[in-house]
């Protein structure tokens, strides 16, 4: 499986705010610590937002910061949220001849709930745990 460049830069936002969780972040600061293009951002962060995982305020002094405890958001529910599609194959579009017959959608879609069940092991805390001095070296958070 492989997901989108707007669901891993959705992760990178998480795990952006999840090292600066004391206060509010901007878009403009994202972009140029997490390598993400501002207009994807102007995409991803209303995306965020919408499915509950950030918290924006408008205006001077305004920001982004995570709208729960980063231990309670998965990596798992962030995907299927994220991600518009997660079949991997699509059997109807053309339509396959061996499609009324074929298991080869059912195995592929056990597989996918595996992966994300996996996934749902971690919460975006998990991501930086243990890690988070180097991180924030990296990016150059005080």
């Amino acid at each position: 499986m492989r997901l989108t460049r707007f669901t891993d830069n959705s992760l990178r936002v998480l795990i952006y705010l999840t090292l600066n969780k004391q206060r509010d972040v901007t878009i403009t600061e994202i972009a140029e610590k997490v390598a993400i293009p501002r207009n994807h951002l102007m995409k991803i962060v209303p995306a965020l937002s919408k499915k509950e995982f950030i918290k924006t305020t408008r205006g001077r002094g305004g920001g982004i910061r995570l709208a729960l405890c980063a231990k309670k958001i998965k990596v798992g529910d962030v995907i299927r949220k994220m991600e518009e599609r997660l079949d991997i194959i699509e059997c109807y579009k053309p339509r396959c001849p061996l499609a009324s017959s074929c298991r080869l959608k059912n195995v592929l879609s056990e597989a996918t709930n595996a992966f994300l069940s996996v996934l749902d092991n971690y919460s975006v805390n998990d991501l930086v745990a243990q890690r988070e001095s180097k991180l924030m070296e990296l990016l150059g958070i005080t």
